[in-house]
């Protein structure tokens, strides 16, 4: 089986065909809108479930536009979820690893056939605007292809070993753990959900799935699709409700067998201590970054401000691979900024599911917050805000993209993932200067420069502490990563496995290795 990536915007382009696109998506905006306001249950054990509170679910954009409504679960939810994962593991496990990855492809199908309905969901859920909400649900797609290929390609990783002895037949195999829990973020709620989700569920674990409360929407039809293609009562569960009750207890639950997550670093490191407080569990994190580029003197630098720009504000600073440290050589520093500026004021700012908006709205008050909680402290270091610096969150949770320069590298703003479209402009002396800076903090995920010199490249690819490098991509700087082309995962404090999405050596991360070996009677 040939793995193919998505590519409905790349493929559009190509064709000539980027009207049917925005047609295409614009239809579907229409028709999510009229399903709004709705109650939505738990699933557990391929049953819908209902709690005594619920809670609303708004979109960012307009805070008065509720979508639906969800079930706040609480631990007695997510104990009944892991019960029924549990149940259902040694039927799922015993399941042929072919028959698994046919269940996983039919979800690969159905995400490509409903992707527009899915991404205009997305843009009144979490607010990106359509190039990255279908570019979400793509990537969803491709990750689930990606795993299915992967599991197909390694014959479900079992092999014949060697013969010590006469008679001895040994074989070795990686196996399932069990029950996992599966812990997603607002940022890309459908891809990394259904990565994560796959990773466990085609290696033959059962899941228990909790998407971010910003969120809930894009998770539950994750949840939908997979039981339609296929999935037994119990093997994927879905609950909604708040991480200290659902959460903590998806963490402090013996039945949990391994737990996947991606969010804050705080989060990530509170629950790998208690995760494996009593005994060795796995646990795969991804806990962000403070990605930096590289402008060298050599650089081209309209690419390189382009680049930047689309990697600094792309979804509103809100990837974890976003930019939010340039670092450009002194003696192209004026000129670099001045493009950097250019291109910045190009971008709009406004309601995602409009066709000229690049920008919609940071996710929630809490973020709104974070935003000018940093400008005010920038102005108070006497750090120069170059562009924007602005909050306009009266109807939706608007902000401006924030160019700044002159804080000491030091700086908290410097150091500390923000998750808010603030760019810091930090001048450096030559590449050896702007290495040593760029690998300064606790956060290794991605890194980006602009160079024509190849030295330069071979150096920043040998001592960059990251784990996904790019050189003198204007598509975007620091971002963009595709499943298939660029494994995502990261070093340091940006991750706890090494091990990267998309990648050749994810799948193994959900399984454990036997060997067995039979002797002639």
């Amino acid at each position: 089986m040939e793995f193919r990536n998505e590519r409905t915007w790349q493929n559009a382009a190509d064709l000539g065909k980027t009207e049917d696109f925005h047609l295409n998506y614009e239809a579907a905006v229409g028709k999510v809108r009229a399903a709004f306001g709705d109650k939505h249950p738990i699933i557990i054990d391929g049953k819908e479930v209902w709690s005594k509170a619920t809670f609303p679910d708004t979109s960012p954009a307009d805070t008065s536009l509720v979508l639906g409504h969800f079930q706040k679960g609480t631990r007695s939810h997510a104990k009944q979820a892991i019960k029924a994962a549990r149940a259902a593991f040694p039927g799922w496990s015993a399941t042929p690893y072919l028959e698994r990855v046919r269940t996983i492809q039919r979800a690969a199908d159905r995400i490509s056939e409903r992707k527009y309905a899915y991404a205009a969901l997305l843009s009144f859920e979490n607010g990106k605007n359509r190039y990255e909400a279908v570019a979400d649900i793509d990537e969803a797609a491709d990750l689930l292809r990606w795993y299915a290929t992967e599991m197909i390609r390694n014959q479900g990783y079992e092999h014949t070993m060697g013969q010590f002895l006469p008679g001895e037949s040994a074989r070795a195999m990686l196996k399932p753990y069990g029950v996992w829990a599966v812990v997603a973020p607002f940022n890309f709620p459908f891809a990394i959900a259904a990565g994560m989700s796959t990773g466990a569920l085609i290696a033959g674990n059962t899941v228990v799935f909790k998407p971010a409360s910003d969120t809930p929407y894009i998770g539950l039809k994750l949840c939908e699709l997979l039981h339609e293609a296929g999935l037994p009562p119990g093997v994927f569960n879905y609950v909604t409700g708040p991480g200290a009750t659902v959460g903590q207890e998806l963490v402090d639950n013996e039945g949990v067998d391994g737990f996947v997550f991606t969010g804050s670093r705080t989060v990530g490191l509170a629950a790998f201590k208690t995760f494996t407080r009593e005994r060795p569990k796995p646990i795969i994190t991804e806990m962000g970054g403070k990605n930096p580029t590289i402008v060298t003197a050599s650089a081209d630098l309209e690419k390189a401000a382009i680049g930047v720009t689309r990697a600094a504000f792309g979804y509103g600073g809100q990837k974890c691979s976003a930019c939010s440290r340039v670092l450009v050589d002194r003696t192209v520093k004026d000129a670099f900024l001045e493009r950097l500026v250019l291109e910045t004021q190009k971008l709009k700012v406004g309601d995602p599911t409009q066709r000229d908006v690049y920008l919609g709205p940071v996710i929630n008050d809490a973020a709104v917050a974070t935003y000018e909680k940093a400008i005010a402290e920038i102005r108070r270091s006497n750090g120069k805000i170059v562009f924007g610096g602005k909050a306009d969150p009266k109807v939706g949770h608007f902000v401006d993209p924030t160019i700044v320069g002159g804080l000491p590298r030091n700086h908290r703003i410097n150091k500390e993932e923000l998750f808010v479209p603030i760019l810091s402009v930090i001048e450096v002396n030559g590449l050896e200067d702007a290495i040593q800076v760029a690998n300064d903090v606790d956060y290794g995920l991605t890194a980006g420069i602009f160079s024509r010199e190849p030295g330069e490249l071979r150096r920043f690819f040998s001592e960059v502490e990251a784990g996904v490098l790019y050189a003198n991509r204007a598509a975007g700087a620091t971002t963009g990563a595709v499943v298939g082309v660029q494994p995502f995962g990261g070093w340091k404090m940006s991750g706890t496995s090494g091990k990267s999405a998309g990648g050749h050596y994810y799948l193994p991360q959900f399984m454990r290795e036997q060997s067995q070996s039979e002797y002639a009677s």
